[in-house]
């Protein structure tokens, strides 16, 4: 008798029936890994670390008890995963915080923070505006996972507006940026975990989020002085949002998708300085600012937005070719790319082929993150050698020192997003996501309709549109495959929807709290905010919809 060798047995291909030759029984009990998550995290109150665990846990029973996946096989799936969560997808968060902590350190940030006070000609509303949406859009830019409501809503509360206002305002205020926040890392997550470039998802997403722009700033004018705020200013809001939406457009499918909201946050605000040179608001008594602070010099406002500045010519730098000089094919060179061991080849695509999920790929230079550390560098330099450098320390002591405390800072959430990932990998690669995706698009073309909702959901329960993504991204692929949908439509769709579950999640919700020193009421801010989060879906649910159909196809690259 033939013996079967040893690595046939440790072969595996996903089956879309695996649990008694049925696909509805094997989706339903796919499902149960994000199940247990979502009732751990929300029912039981557990931490996202904790949630994440015990949904990998059931992720591993499901895959080998349920689909025959060898042991082996699963828990090598689980750190792929866990590998790609910290290079590049957590490389690129924890680069993006420690750039900005920079400035903070440096006290530049105070500067930075005063140039958007001192712009409004006195109107507190005006302020209020550009802090929390064009202020908070280009820290939703650098450092996300809550960085950009904990800032702005104490900047707020500073200017002079009730505490929960200015939490309702700033949680508002942090939907449209969210799909290109922390470098676009939710769009690059997608990408890589589906194989569909980012580049394309990324033009995809800026033909859906700006739609979002337009309106948010009039919505904020609105939170902040109700109609009386909106009647007097929404010209200035209607430009601002305008040229936010438009640069979030053209960068998205132009420039460099990971510079997306850091262009889209100063071409606002600087729309909005030229507009106040030649328009003056209608402002109330009640609504003038009371801030008061030593005029800037231009030296030190340069200073102050020059680490943007700076980060917008390295990114733009990485991605052209100059007089023959291919850049980015130069940066691209130097890449690993590993067929990961005792995986690659025993996990099988349908053909019998060896999946090309197994293989892990990290771009060194060309990865955004990388290029963070290149821009945190350079302005490291720069801050030491300015003439003001004894008012505003800087060192290399001071930049590597705060390099660890974000480290340290970060430590939990690191080791919560490879865990999300190490989930998903085990997910994807045992055909969990493969089997719902395929159960779920029974549902033909109206799956379109229903696309956003995943996203919403997945970064309502998160709090991350990046652990979103790595919930949904394939699930959301396989289903547009099956039901005969554009799959990059329906991937953007999941990022776009996780923009508006962002205001809603319990972890924004008690940041929002904790910075207005109201810790306790999640839940009121939670009622003030949900009709504005689910209307917000609905229209997108709308969108992405007609896009799929002949009558808005056309909007699609």
């Amino acid at each position: 008798m033939a013996t079967t060798p040893p690595a046939a047995l440790a072969a595996y291909t996903p089956d879309v029936a695996a649990v008694g030759d049925s696909l509805t029984t094997t989706a339903l009990l796919g499902l149960a890994p994000l199940a247990t998550f979502f009732l751990l995290l929300m029912a039981a109150k557990r931490s996202a670390l904790h949630s994440a665990l015990g949904a990998l846990l059931t992720a591993l029973l499901v895959a080998v008890l349920g689909y025959g996946m060898p042991l082996r096989l699963g828990a090598l799936s689980a750190t792929q995963g866990a590998a790609f969560g910290l290079f590049p997808v957590m490389l690129i968060v924890v680069s993006a915080i420690w750039f900005y902590e920079l400035t903070v350190v440096s006290h530049r940030f105070d500067d930075l923070r005063r140039s958007f006070n001192a712009v409004g000609r006195g109107d507190l509303r005006i302020q209020a505006m550009l802090i929390a949406f064009c202020f908070g859009g280009l820290l939703e830019a650098l450092a996300g996972f809550g960085a950009p409501v904990a800032i702005t809503a104490a900047m707020l509360m500073a200017l002079g507006l009730p505490r929960l206002t200015s939490a309702v305002t700033v949680l508002v205020a942090n939907t449209a940026p969210v799909a290109f926040g922390a470098m676009a890392i939710p769009i690059t997550t997608a990408g890589n975990l589906t194989g569909i470039p980012a580049e394309s998802l990324a033009a995809v997403i800026g033909r859906q989020s700006p739609l979002l722009a337009l309106f948010v700033p009039q919505l904020l004018l609105f939170l902040v002085d109700g109609r009386r705020g909106l009647r007097q200013l929404w010209p200035i809001a209607l430009a601002t949002g305008t040229v936010f939406a438009l640069a979030q457009f053209w960068c998205s499918a132009h420039f460099a998708y990971e510079l997306t909201d850091v262009v889209a946050a100063l071409a606002g605000f600087g729309a909005a300085v030229v507009m106040l040179r030649f328009w003056t608001p209608t402002t109330p008594d009640d609504q003038r600012s009371q801030v008061t602070a030593e005029p800037l010099t231009r030296r030190r406002t340069f200073l102050a937005v020059l680490p943007y500045l700076l980060v917008i010519a390295v990114f733009a730098l990485a991605k052209l070719d100059i007089g023959g000089l291919d850049i980015p094919g130069l940066l691209g060179s130097l890449t690993v790319q590993l067929d990961w061991p005792g995986l690659y080849g025993n996990l099988l695509a349908p053909d019998g082929s060896p999946a090309g999920s197994a293989v892990y790929k990290l771009e060194v230079l060309a990865n955004p993150g990388t290029l963070l550390l290149l821009s945190g560098l350079l302005v490291m330099l720069i801050y030491s050698r300015a003439k003001d450098a004894d008012r505003f320390p800087m060192t290399a002591r001071s930049g590597l020192s705060c390099a660890g405390r974000t480290l340290r800072n970060m430590r939990t959430a690191i080791a919560t997003v490879a865990t999300v990932m190490a989930l998903s990998y085990v997910m994807n690669q045992s055909g969990q996501t493969l089997a719902i995706g395929t159960w779920l698009a029974a549902a033909g073309g109206l799956f379109a309709l229903l696309s956003p909702v995943l996203g919403w959901l997945g970064t309502a329960v998160t709090g991350s549109d990046t652990s979103s993504n790595a919930l949904f991204a394939t699930l959301q692929q396989t289903a547009g495959k099956t039901a005969g949908i554009d799959p990059t439509l329906l991937v953007a769709a999941n990022t776009t929807g996780g923009v508006v579950g962002k205001l809603i999640s319990p972890q924004n919700l008690t940041i929002a709290a904790t910075a207005v020193e109201r810790p306790g009421t999640e839940r009121i801010l939670l009622r003030k905010v949900a009709g504005y989060s689910v209307a917000m879906l609905a229209v997108l649910c709308v969108l992405v919809y007609l896009q799929s159909l002949p009558v808005l196809s056309w909007m699609l690259p």
